[in-house]
């Protein structure tokens, strides 16, 4: 899964120690383990793409090296950076202005110097 657009923003992003970590349940329950199903409401992730917020504590790493092929894990530098470039990515651009009135034809022949 080298290709995948997860990792290429990871390697975009410096990772280093943080206090908090962002986990995403990236992977559907149907058909994993009760014990991953468990561990993964323990730590408050029942539906897809939803994002919560756990300090580091040794638990949560052993919850996490459970669970680790169901989940993204994300610093808080990471997590800002990704709502950062999702934000640019929906902002509002300007609208393409198209005319359709159609050009007088003196004027169109006017430039080209035939009659």
């Amino acid at each position: 899964m080298s290709g995948s657009a997860f990792n290429a923003f990871k390697a975009r992003v410096p990772v280093e120690w943080s206090p908090n970590l962002y986990i995403t349940l990236v992977r559907g329950l149907p058909g994993t383990r009760r014990l991953h199903r468990r561990t993964l409401e323990a730590m408050r992730l029942r539906v897809c793409n939803r994002t919560v917020v756990h300090r580091t504590t040794p638990s949560l790493l052993g919850m996490l090296n459970q669970v680790k092929r169901l989940v993204v894990v994300e610093t808080e530098e990471m997590y800002n950076a990704r709502k950062q470039q999702e934000e640019q990515h929906k902002a509002l651009r300007p609208p393409i202005v198209v005319s359709h009135h159609p050009v007088p034809v003196q004027a169109a022949y006017s430039d080209s110097g035939k009659p």
